[in-house]
C-alpha cells in the first residue's frame, strides 16, 4: 500500500480579486489519470436492474421477516426476476394513468421491498421519485409535493409507530400523536393544499373504503397495491433513458426551514454507485450474489439508496429490517448481512453493548480482553493488514464479539456523521472486518471521500476523494484557515461528475454554492500527510448533530429569544453527540422575580448556578421552543446561565452584536463539556 494516497493535479492560487487562496487540486491516487467516468451505454440506473435480472433472475433480490400469529419467523425473499416484473408492471400501470417520463412520483415510507419496486417502476419509465419523509418539519410532505409538483404518491399504509421509535432513537424527534397515523391517512389530510397536482395514491398495502372516498373528493384516486399492479401489464415499450435525465429530486434540510430540493441525474446516480464499485475492486473485494446487506438506514436518504442500488448492480441480496429499534439486533441475527452500512450513533450503541458484556464477565475475562485488544491494535498501528494483525485472537476472542453483527460482516461502512476516533478504533480491533469511515452530502451524491479500510492511518480521517471527484481547500480568512499553509485548512470545494445539478427552483440557492464549477460544502477540512481528509469545523453556522441531522442553529435561536425570560443565547450541537445545549443570558427582571415567588435567596450570579432557575429557564425555553415548532433534535437537552451579557470585551461578538462561534466555543468549553456530562447523566 502506497503511503500518500492522493496526486497533485493543480496547484494552489494565492488571493486575488477579493476571493480567497485556494490549495491544489487532488484526486485519489486511483484516479491519478483522470476521473471514473460512466460507460457509454450506461444511461440509467435501470440498466444495473435490468442486467442484474437477466444474470440471476432466480438470486433472492429483497427480503423481509415473516409474521404469523404475532411471530416472526425467517426472511422470506422475492427473486430478482419477481421484483423486475413488479417494476414493469407498475411502471406500465402508471404509464396507463398518464405518468409520462420526467414526471413527478412521490415514495413515502419506511425501508422495506415495496419502496425498492416503487422506485424501479420509476426508472424503468424514466419518472423522477422524489422521497418524501416528515423529520425535515412541520409541513414538509405538503411542501414538497406542491414545490416538486409530485403526481402520484406511493405510500405506506399501515400504522407504523415502531418506525417512529426507530426515528426517534435515530434523530432524537420527539413524535406528537398525529405522526402516528398512517401514512396515507397523513397525505389524504394535506390532500386539500396538494391536489392540484397529486391526482394518485397507491398504498404498500390495503386501503379503506373510506381513504378511498376522502381521495375522491379531492379529485385524487386511491389504489391498494394489488389493485393498481392489476393495471399494468409486462408486455410494453419501455421509453428511451439518458443520462442526463432528472434521477431523483431530493428534499434537504434548509437554513431558512424550507427544505431545498437537489436534483441528481442519472448520470451522477450511476456514476457514485460505480466509484463504490471501483475502489472496492481496487483495495478490498466487491459484493457479488453471496453478499447480503442489512436495510434499515432510511431509503428517503441519498446514503442508503446509493448503497442499495450498489447491492442491485452486484445482485446481492437485501434484507430489510422490520421496522421496530426493539427488534433490530435479532433482525441483525436472523439476516447475518455481509454488508452493514450504520451512522455513528448505531455504532456507539454497539460499542457500549459489547463493552457492558466484556465488564459483566468478570475481571478475569475483562483483563484478558483488553490484553488481546491491545495486541491486536498495536499491530495494525504498525500498519498490518485486518486479516494478519491477530489472527489467533481474533479466532480466540474477537470472533465472540464479531457476532453483534451476526457474525458475516465483510464490509463495514459509517457515514452521516463524524465517528468518534474511540468507536471506530473499536470496531476495527474488534468487529472481525474492516472499516470504512466517508464524509459526503446529498449534494454530492452520497460518498465524496472515504476512508481506505484496511489502512489504518486513516482511523479518525473520512479518507480521501472518491474516483469521480477532485477536492481541493479554499481559505477562511475570517476564520484564521490558511488552504496554503504548511497544515492546509479551509472549505472543502468538490468537482466532479457526482455532484448534484442544483436546487430544484432555487437557482439562487444553486448560485451562492457552485462557483467557478466548485461546489463549496460549508464543511472546513484539513488534509492529513497522508492524502486523507479531516472534517475540523463548519464554516457557516449549520452543524450536524451524530445522527446526521443538520441544524440551522441562527434559526433555531432566533425561535429561542422569543422567551420573554432571555435576553441571548447561543446554541452549540457536538457533532459527535446527538443533542443540543445552549449558553443563555437571562432576563435579570424576570428571574429575580421568579425567585422572589419560590423563596430563593442570593445575588443575581448565585442564581444563575441555581439547578432550581437553570430547569426552570431550560423547561421555558423549550416551552417557547415547542410553540414554534422546534424538531424533538432542535431542544435543548441543558444550558449554563451566564450572568454577564456576552460582550465585546472578551471578543465574544462582532460590533455589530453578532456571535463569534469559535470564541464562544473556545470560551465556554468547559461549561460545554459539563452540559454534555450532566444531559448524559439524566437521559435513560
Amino acid at each position: 500500500m502506497p503511503e500518500v494516497y492522493t496526486v497533485k493535479v493543480e496547484e494552489g492560487m494565492p488571493a486575488t480579486d477579493g476571493k480567497p487562496s485556494v490549495g491544489p487540486v487532488y484526486r485519489c491516487i486511483y484516479a491519478k489519470d483522470g476521473l471514473l467516468e460512466l460507460p457509454s451505454h450506461s444511461q440509467s440506473p435501470w440498466d444495473f436492474f435490468r442486467d442484474s435480472a437477466k444474470r440471476n433472475p432466480n438470486n433472492p433480490m429483497l427480503g423481509r421477516r415473516q409474521k404469523t400469529d404475532s411471530k416472526v419467523g425467517p426472511y422470506a425473499w422475492l427473486t430478482y426476476q419477481e421484483v423486475y416484473d413488479a417494476a414493469i408492471q407498475m411502471g406500465s400501470a402508471m404509464r396507463s394513468l398518464g405518468v409520462n417520463p420526467g414526471d413527478r412520483c412521490g415514495i413515502f415510507g419506511s425501508n422495506c421491498p415495496e419502496w425498492i419496486i416503487a422506485m424501479e417502476a420509476c426508472n424503468c419509465c424514466a419518472v423522477t421519485y422524489v422521497p418524501l419523509y416528515d423529520t425535515l418539519g412541520p409541513n414538509a410532505v405538503e411542501f414538497i409535493i406542491n414545490h416538486a409538483e409530485v403526481s402520484i404518491a406511493f405510500v405506506q399504509e399501515k400504522k407504523i409507530p415502531s418506525v417512529h421509535k426507530w426515528l426517534h432513537f435515530i434523530f432524537d424527534k420527539y413524535w406528537t400523536a398525529t405522526l402516528f397515523h398512517e401514512l396515507v391517512g397523513l397525505i389524504l389530510s394535506c390532500l386539500d393544499r396538494c391536489s392540484s397536482n397529486l391526482k394518485t395514491i397507491v398504498s404498500f398495502g390495503n386501503v379503506s373504503t373510506t381513504q378511498k372516498k376522502e381521495a375522491e373528493e379531492h379529485g385524487t384516486s386511491c389504489f391498494s397495491w394489488g389493485e393498481f399492479l392489476q393495471l399494468g401489464s409486462l408486455d410494453w415499450d419501455l421509453p428511451s433513458k439518458k443520462k442526463t435525465d432528472i434521477c431523483t429530486i431530493m428534499y434537504t434540510s434548509g437554513t431558512t426551514g424550507e427544505p431545498k430540493g437537489v436534483i441528481i441525474r442519472n448520470e451522477a446516480f450511476m456514476a457514485e454507485v460505480l466509484s463504490i464499485d471501483h475502489i472496492l475492486f481496487l483495495t478490498d473485494r466487491v459484493a457479488a450474489e453471496d453478499d447480503v446487506y442489512f436495510s434499515f438506514l432510511p431509503l428517503a436518504h441519498v446514503y442508503d439508496q446509493i448503497m442499495e442500488t450498489y447491492c442491485i448492480l452486484r445482485g446481492s441480496s437485501i434484507g430489510f429490517w422490520q421496522g421496530d429499534v426493539r427488534f433490530l439486533m435479532e433482525d441483525v441475527q436472523a439476516l447475518k448481512p455481509t454488508i452493514f452500512c450504520g451512522v455513528p450513533r448505531v455504532f456507539d450503541r454497539i460499542y457500549a453493548g459489547i463493552n457492558s458484556k466484556v465488564s459483566s464477565g468478570g475481571a478475569l475475562k475483562s483483563t484478558l480482553f483488553q490484553c488481546a485488544y491491545n495486541y491486536k491494535l498495536r499491530y495494525l498501528e504498525k500498519g498490518l493488514p485486518q486479516d494478519k494483525a491477530a489472527p489467533l485472537f481474533d479466532r480466540l476472542v474477537f470472533d465472540k464479539t464479531k457476532q453483534a453483527l451476526g457474525g458475516r460482516v465483510r464490509i463495514l461502512l459509517s457515514g452521516a456523521a463524524p465517528l468518534p476516533r474511540h468507536v471506530e478504533e473499536f470496531m476495527r480491533v474488534t468487529s472481525g472486518t474492516t472499516l470504512c469511515q466517508g464524509y459526503g452530502l446529498t449534494e454530492s451524491c452520497a460518498g465524496c471521500f472515504s476512508a481506505i479500510g484496511d489502512v489504518f492511518s486513516m482511523t479518525g480521517t473520512v479518507g480521501v476523494p472518491m474516483p469521480t471527484i477532485e477536492a481541493r481547500l479554499e481559505s477562511v480568512p475570517e476564520m484564521g484557515y490558511d488552504a496554503l499553509s504548511s497544515e492546509p485548512r479551509g472549505e472543502i470545494c468538490l468537482r466532479g461528475v457526482t455532484l448534484f445539478s442544483g436546487y430544484h427552483k432555487r437557482q439562487d440557492l444553486t448560485k451562492e454554492v457552485m462557483v467557478d464549477g466548485w461546489f463549496h460544502t460549508g464543511d472546513i477540512g484539513e488534509w492529513q500527510p497522508n492524502g486523507a481528509m479531516k472534517i475540523i469545523d463548519r464554516k457557516k453556522n449549520i452543524f450536524k448533530l451524530s445522527q446526521g441531522e443538520y441544524i440551522a442553529v441562527e434559526n433555531i435561536e432566533n425561535k429561542y429569544l422569543q422567551c420573554p425570560l432571555v435576553t441571548s443565547i447561543w446554541v452549540y450541537g457536538n457533532s459527535f453527540e446527538s443533542f443540543l445545549v445552549a449558553v443563555v443570558v437571562p432576563e435579570r427582571k424576570a428571574l429575580e422575580d421568579w425567585a422572589l415567588e419560590h423563596n430563593l435567596t442570593g445575588d443575581f450570579k448565585s442564581l444563575c448556578e441555581n439547578l432550581k432557575a437553570r430547569k426552570y429557564i431550560l423547561d421555558e425555553l423549550n416551552s417557547t421552543g415547542q410553540k414554534h415548532q422546534l424538531r424533538g433534535f432542535e431542544l435543548l437537552k441543558a444550558v449554563h446561565l451566564e450572568p454577564i451579557p456576552f460582550d465585546i470585551e472578551r471578543d465574544l461578538v462582532t460590533p455589530t452584536f453578532k456571535l463569534k462561534r469559535p470564541q464562544m466555543l473556545k470560551y465556554y468549553k468547559d461549561h460545554i463539556d459539563q452540559l454534555y456530562k450532566e444531559a448524559k447523566g439524566t437521559q435513560v
